[in-house]
């Protein structure tokens, strides 16, 4: 048997190990590296509670929008009805009419 033949069956047998070897040790790092990289602090922890932020900023986001429309109809109710002033005037800002009398009560004790 010549060199040639020698080197051509050692690549061969190099071959057909690898195409055996080759997928076994792409397996078997997947399944050490999978798992590792899922539970990780940066994997599936970091996940889930990137989702509950989610959840927790949408539903005060929702509040808000619900706070805002209260507000605009507060604001076109304040420009529009000349009565909703003199309820805010009264009721938040303590105002009275100068023809008006303020009977003010303490609490019983």
């Amino acid at each position: 048997m010549g060199v040639v033949a020698m080197c051509r069956e050692v690549v061969s047998s190099f071959d057909a190990f690898v195409q055996r070897a080759l997928p076994i040790g792409i397996l078997a790092l997947s399944l050490v590296s999978v798992p590792v990289l899922v539970f990780q602090p940066e994997g599936l922890p970091r996940m889930r509670a990137l989702k509950t932020e989610l959840e927790s900023v949408t539903a005060e986001n929702a509040e808000v929008r619900r706070d805002i429309a209260k507000l605009r109809v507060e604001v076109k109710e304040l420009r529009e009805n000349p009565a909703a002033v003199e309820r805010i005037a009264r009721d938040q800002l303590g105002l009275v009419r100068k023809s008006e009398v303020v009977f003010q009560f303490r609490p019983m004790k």
